[in-house]
């Protein structure tokens, strides 16, 4: 069974993650440095460093949320960075962030399914993804997509969270994200349930090796899989 944000709930998964990022959409931001210490700043370059050779001049950031990501890409120097996602809310977020930054003529932000993207075959020359494929409803048909719109030989970055296996971190980790996580997270957001649904979905997520089969079984080649800080995160890259 999909593990969804709201348990009480008949809606679909992908309602819920919506609903979900709509609530939390103006204390995300802040959350996401704080309860991470700050390295997803590290996370973020790391994967940025991935397309920098290969000089992209379009790319695609699916589930881009509040644009941290697709901001973080400009380093790369690309003529245009476009950014989906389903919460509007998130992407209020972003786009103040945008304007704010004078960057709203380099990077646009829509609402868009992951699963179902609007573009042509072949539209983009790199595609990242950070810390949004795990809250696909259907992730064999999200990166089905992003191959389709990946052009022949572009690029894809993807980070995500992943569960770290050498002991004692891997029991800190968990301590971490089952008890204290979801409480800062409940205190801080307001929402009861979204940051317990963060470690249920790390949890039923399929990291590591198991994600690089699904990438795989998409049609990409050249699969690979880093660890970061000691496995919390992963970085996963492939072509088309």
């Amino acid at each position: 069974m999909s593990v969804v944000p709201y348990r009480g709930q008949s809606d679909s998964k992908k309602s819920q993650v919506a609903q979900m990022f709509n609530s939390i959409a103006h204390r995300y931001d802040f959350l996401n440095h704080f309860l991470s210490a700050g390295v997803d700043h590290y996370w973020r370059r790391r994967a940025v460093d991935e397309l920098v050779a290969a000089k992209p001049r379009r790319i695609l950031d699916v589930a881009t949320g509040t644009a941290d990501l697709a901001i973080a890409a400009l380093r790369t120097d690309p003529e245009h960075i476009t950014g989906i996602d389903i919460s509007e809310g998130m992407l209020s977020v972003g786009r103040q962030k945008l304007v704010e930054r004078h960057l709203a003529d380099r990077i646009t932000l829509e609402q868009g399914d992951s699963e179902a993207l609007r573009f042509a075959d072949d539209t983009f020359d790199a595609i990242t993804a950070a810390y949004g494929v795990r809250n696909f409803e259907h992730l064999d048909r999200g990166l089905a997509e992003m191959r389709r719109v990946l052009r022949p030989g572009g690029k894809l970055v993807i980070l995500e969270f992943s569960k770290p296996r050498a002991f004692p971190l891997k029991q800190m980790y968990n301590g971490y994200f089952r008890f204290i996580l979801p409480q800062f997270g409940r205190l801080i957001s307001k929402d009861a349930s979204a940051y317990t649904y963060l470690p249920e979905s790390v949890q039923a997520f399929p990291d590591g090796e198991a994600f690089l089969d699904h990438l795989r079984g998409a049609g990409f080649r050249q699969v690979r899989w880093q660890p970061l800080t000691f496995g919390i995160s992963s970085l996963y890259t492939a072509t088309k």
